[in-house]
């Protein structure tokens, strides 16, 4: 795949997938017919992780050329990331928890050659070994693929799904610290307590098109024990106050701001806060800190295109900046633990709308958030 690090890119890809390949969407969404064909499926996910293309757009974009009916499955998946975001917000010590699993199976697994084999792509399982090849050099996967991998990972080869979600979020342009945990956790049988997902021979020879042989799997696996329950916590995002006379701080995550709810109101300036891998827990490809790199730089040039000051910054400066900073809201991340392992008080967040409204509808599974959808698209499309 070839994720040009631009908005202009984002928007062509979206038009052409809802012109010429949404109608198909439902009925070949879970085939995988490999890197070089992915007409089934629109490849948005770099795009919209890093907020070069929002869900509300997406949406209405589809809405304008399919019916809701013809384009449902497509809106569900696009608002799973919010579900998964808000379901994050909701319970963060979900992810502060999974940091410090983390921390400690690394030390644990360090010189386990199951898991070097696995991270290296050499074990028995062909399919498998070309995905590791595939994530590697594509830095994507598609989302079955992902499931399948997960699976093999947790029950055939036997490792811990931590450090398999460490494994995707170093790799994948579009990895995301809600949708990527809690999916992994999904698989292991952990988000939905004692319900794990199966992979099994069958019905990856079926989605591949018989591009695999040798998939000799634990197609009979239970889920992984974890007894750890989270109570949801109250918090009501609310914005801070407004002001023409602060800075704005704009994470990797929120990329379109002329599409923000922001984009009319006046501030001082604008720094986009570029996050490297000396500040990251979980150190990412160097292709995907070149992806997130450009992404800023391009939105840099559109934005002082428009006479907007703003310029690029990175995140260790935010310790210098003394004065009361508002900053668009990065999502439970390693953004956010950067503000908050370092205390910094003066940053304060503003929240999307779409976000304020649908989170509230997280605090149970996707099948009762599927069911507010329509309200959802009513408010905001």
């Amino acid at each position: 795949m070839n994720f040009e690090p631009s908005r202009k890119s984002a928007v062509e890809r979206l038009e052409n997938f809802v012109e010429n390949n949404l109608i198909e969407y439902s009925k070949l969404r879970n085939f995988d017919f490999g890197p070089n064909n992915r007409k089934n499926i629109s490849c948005l996910s770099p795009y919209i992780t890093h907020g070069s293309l929002t869900e509300i757009e997406i949406i209405n974009k589809a809405l304008k050329k399919h019916s809701f009916i013809k384009s449902e499955k497509f809106v569900q998946e696009i608002l799973w990331r919010i579900y998964w975001r808000g379901w994050l917000e909701l319970r963060p010590k979900v992810w502060s928890d999974y940091l410090t699993d983390l921390s400690n199976l690394k030390l644990k697994f360090k010189n386990n050659q199951n898991y070097l084999n696995a991270i290296n792509g050499k074990t028995n399982i062909d399919c498998f070994n070309f995905w590791v090849d595939e994530l590697k050099k594509q830095n994507y996967l598609h989302n079955h693929t992902r499931m399948w991998f997960a699976s093999i990972w947790i029950f055939t080869l036997k490792l811990p799904w931590q450090l398999g979600a460490e494994f995707f979020m170093k790799y994948l342009c579009d990895g995301d610290s809600a949708s990527n945990t809690l999916g992994w956790k999904w698989v292991a049988g952990i988000q939905t307590k004692g319900k794990n997902y199966i992979a099994s021979e069958w019905n990856i020879k079926k989605f591949t098109d018989n591009r695999f042989n040798n998939i000799k799997l634990n197609e009979n696996p239970v889920p992984v024990a974890d007894d750890r329950n989270y109570t949801v916590v109250n918090n009501s995002f609310l914005n801070a106050p407004l002001s023409n006379d602060k800075d704005l701080l704009i994470f990797d995550n929120n990329l379109s701001f002329e599409q923000s709810d922001f984009k009319d109101q006046l501030f001082k300036n604008i720094y986009f806060v570029f996050n490297g891998n000396e500040t990251r827990q979980i150190k990412l490809d160097e292709k995907v800190i070149s992806f997130k790199k450009s992404l800023i730089d391009s939105k840099i040039k559109d934005l002082k295109n428009k006479s907007l000051n703003c310029r690029i910054i990175n995140i260790q400066d935010l310790k210098s900046m003394k004065e009361n900073l508002l900053a668009l809201y990065p999502t439970i991340s390693e953004n956010l633990d950067y503000i908050n392992s370092n205390s910094l008080k003066n940053i304060n967040f503003l929240f999307r709308k779409i976000d304020q409204y649908s989170w509230k509808y997280c605090n149970k599974g996707f099948f009762n958030f599927k069911n507010y959808i329509p309200k959802i698209i009513q408010e905001f499309i």
